[in-house]
């Protein structure tokens, strides 16, 4: 079977089939994986509490939070028990509090609990003083952006699943039993072919099939990351009253111990480039300040946007047509992080197959990236910190450049160490990084030019 599609959930859908006993492909058009909308997001774990009520995303939601929290050790991937508030500022908002805690409970979530005013302050001190009230959700945790992401993929190559980069889906027919693909990399037949192209999903669609039944409707989210120091004023995801548009913007901590507002909600036509604008970041910086004042005292580090491939509905957009081999996972929009797990886990079952799971799989363990693990850095001979802000050793680079699932880029590169990604924005560490670099990246890098991916 193939799955067309290198973000976090096509990396899910890889590793499910393939532990389901599948032999399996992934196609992936870029240089490497997660180089879509996988790769800007704001990294938390959701319950589902927000969900609409009955939906497939609250299903999936909650199986791939269940699967995480069951497999997450076991791949040495970060949970950070945080917790999260939602708060209210406005006596509108207020209001709306009693039903999002009824929602809630109808979507399983029994343990979050009502807030005063003085409650949240007690607990999250740092807070601007006009905060009206809210409630808790305890099971809302932070996690990694990233290495889940490349943990699922990471199972599936060491249990005999291969990835094909640079292998953009240019058209495809069903020859008898099989579908035949053609692909920037050459012709590809499978059986089964899942469609889990992200902000392409639809083009793709008309691709293979000759027509799509949704379509793709880009939806940007800038986002601030402040420094280090930020960190410590917040304890708890912190979050607005949403609407039926956005989630609204989020104040929290990273696993890499920076503070992160956003994010932004604009729709664009472009589902390739998610340019930054001074004003919006203005307007985010200018929100975190509201939410936190103390930030005024702060700097930022970073500024980044992402893209989620919305469509003209809210609901996922996952359908099969078990008789032609052909599954489309569409509409995977902010919550796709949290419920990749669970999205794979249903289409295992649409798909039906009748494979022999793995006995005794693999399961390896990934490079630790928060701050709050033991990093590699602490260890003895690791070649020496190459990457001061982030702390990033020459070991963990040469191990990211090599192996089967061997960064194809500067931004892949980046996504499994944190390279460059600190205060300093790659200044100190680029030339020496351009070196360790030269002729192992299809496209190289130019010291001092580490923020190109």
């Amino acid at each position: 079977m193939a799955v067309i599609g290198g973000g976090v959930v096509g990396c899910a859908l890889a590793r499910r089939f393939t532990l389901d006993g599948a032999r399996v492909v992934l196609l992936e058009k870029a240089a490497d994986v997660l180089d879509g909308a996988s790769k800007g997001n704001s990294a938390i774990l959701h319950t589902g509490f927000d969900a609409p009520e009955g939906s497939l995303e609250l299903q999936c939601i909650r199986e791939g939070y269940a699967e995480y929290l069951d497999i997450h050790a076991r791949l040495n991937l970060p949970l950070i028990r945080s917790g999260a508030m939602v708060l209210a500022w406005t006596p509108e908002e207020l209001a709306q509090l009693p039903d999002l805690i009824a929602q809630a409970h109808l979507n399983g979530i029994t343990d979050v609990e009502s807030l005063t005013a003085a409650d949240i302050l007690r607990q999250e001190p740092a807070l601007a003083a006009n905060v009206l009230g809210g409630f808790r959700i305890p099971g809302e945790s932070l996690i990694d952006p990233w290495s889940a992401a490349h943990a699922y993929l990471r199972q599936a190559l060491d249990n005999g699943a291969m990835l094909i980069r640079q292998a953009e889906v240019l058209g495809g027919r069903r020859v008898g039993d099989l579908w035949e693909m053609e692909t920037s990399a050459g012709t590809v037949h499978a059986a089964l072919v899942i469609n889990a192209a992200g902000l392409w999903g639809d083009e793709v669609d008309r691709r293979m099939t000759g027509e799509s039944w949704f379509a793709i409707k880009p939806r940007k989210g800038q986002f601030v990351v402040y420094d280090k120091p930020a960190a410590a004023l917040a304890g708890h995801i912190l979050l607005p009253v949403p609407n039926k548009i956005t989630k609204g913007v989020v104040v929290c901590r990273t696993a890499f111990g920076n503070l992160l507002v956003g994010p932004t909600a604009e729709e664009q036509e472009d589902r390739i480039h998610a340019t930054m604008d001074r004003a919006a970041l203005e307007a985010l910086r200018k929100r975190g300040e509201e939410i936190l004042p103390a930030l005024r005292d702060h700097e930022i580090t970073a500024i980044y946007a992402g893209l989620r491939p919305a469509t003209e509905e809210k609901e996922y957009r996952i359908r099969a047509d078990r008789a032609e081999g052909y599954i489309t996972v569409g509409g995977i929009r902010s919550t796709g992080l949290s419920a990749a797990l669970g999205i794979a886990a249903h289409v295992a079952r649409l798909a039906g197959r009748a494979d022999q799971p793995l006995a005794g799989p693999v399961w390896p363990r990934m490079p630790a990236l928060s701050d709050e693990a033991q990093r590699d850095w602490r260890a003895p001979r690791n070649g020496g910190v190459i990457c001061h802000c982030e702390r990033v050793t020459r070991r963990e680079i040469e191990a990211a450049l090599s192996g089967p699932m061997a960064a194809g880029s500067m931004g892949g590169l980046k996504r499994r160490t944190r390279v460059t990604m600190g205060r300093c924005q790659g200044f100190y560490c680029s030339a020496e990084l351009a070196r360790l670099t030269e002729g192992r990246l299809p496209e190289p890098m130019l010291a001092g030019n580490a923020h190109d991916e």
